[in-house]
């Protein structure tokens, strides 16, 4: 029982990053204090650092379940991300049907959403873990080949399954905003599904920290007239954000 307990607490760190004790206390259903006495076994094998209220994989971690890249971005810039989930959340109103998108910020905005009278649609696994015990939230898992260095489901099954449903609003990640309004991603299986995304949406609201305005990507999704909303931080490139609003796109800064 321990040893499948802990298994979950990693699972969970990898997938979340940074992780309070309370939340680990609720998902893996033990006490407080056998949560922190696994944490404190976890930290003596070098499998976490814990940090006041919780607890986080090392810097130099190389026996995570999944790669890198989500790893890496969960546990950075989460302060703006934060304000940019929490600023993106008011967007939403009872009743409505969302689509989230993969991302860390995604993620963090389904956590903000917990509780709500809505419908959540999502490619994203990271989502599902969010909001599969919420018993308010109607959630609907899009199909598709899960592609686990990003907790996403990608393919024909996800691009055919969009194809069925309408949204109220679409929310998007990014891996960056050139400084002329093309948004970008870096990974080919990726870009059907958020162009699949944006056609079956009222409205595409993108969620961008300042780290990705500008940013970079190796693939053009859309152009800002695609965007119809941009949430973002009050660090973000302050020319980027205006050339946007000129295009058209709505900038709301957390």
């Amino acid at each position: 029982m321990k040893q499948l307990r802990q298994a979950a607490l990693m699972r969970h760190l990898r997938a979340h990053g940074l992780t309070t004790v309370d939340d680990l206390a609720s998902r893996a259903g033990a006490s407080h204090a056998t949560v922190r006495r696994d944490l404190a076994e976890l930290e003596r094998e070098g499998r976490l650092v814990r940090v006041h209220g919780g607890a986080q994989l090392p810097p130099d971690d190389q026996a995570r379940d999944e790669p890198v890249p989500f790893e890496r971005v969960a546990t950075h810039e989460l302060g703006p991300k934060h304000a940019i989930a929490r600023r993106a959340a008011r967007l939403v109103s009872d009743g409505d049907v969302v689509l989230l998108d993969i991302g860390t910020t995604t993620m963090l905005l389904a956590r903000e959403l917990r509780g709500r009278r809505i419908t959540v649609i999502t490619s994203s696994l990271a989502v599902l873990d969010e909001l599969r015990h919420d018993r308010t939230v109607e959630l609907v898992l899009l199909g598709g080949t899960v592609r686990r260095t990003y907790h996403s489901l990608v393919g024909v099954l996800t691009e055919d399954a969009l194809r069925q449903v309408r949204v109220t609003t679409a929310f998007l990640g990014t891996s960056g905003i050139t400084a002329d309004g093309d948004v970008l991603d870096t990974t080919l299986v990726e870009v059907p599904v958020k162009r699949a995304m944006m056609r079956c949406a009222d409205r595409v609201v993108l969620l961008a920290d300042h780290g990705k305005l500008p940013g970079h990507g190796t693939l053009r999704v859309c152009g800002a007239d695609g965007i119809h909303t941009l949430v973002t931080d009050d660090k973000a490139d302050p020319q980027v954000r205006a050339t946007l609003a000129e295009l058209g796109t709505e900038v709301i800064t957390a």
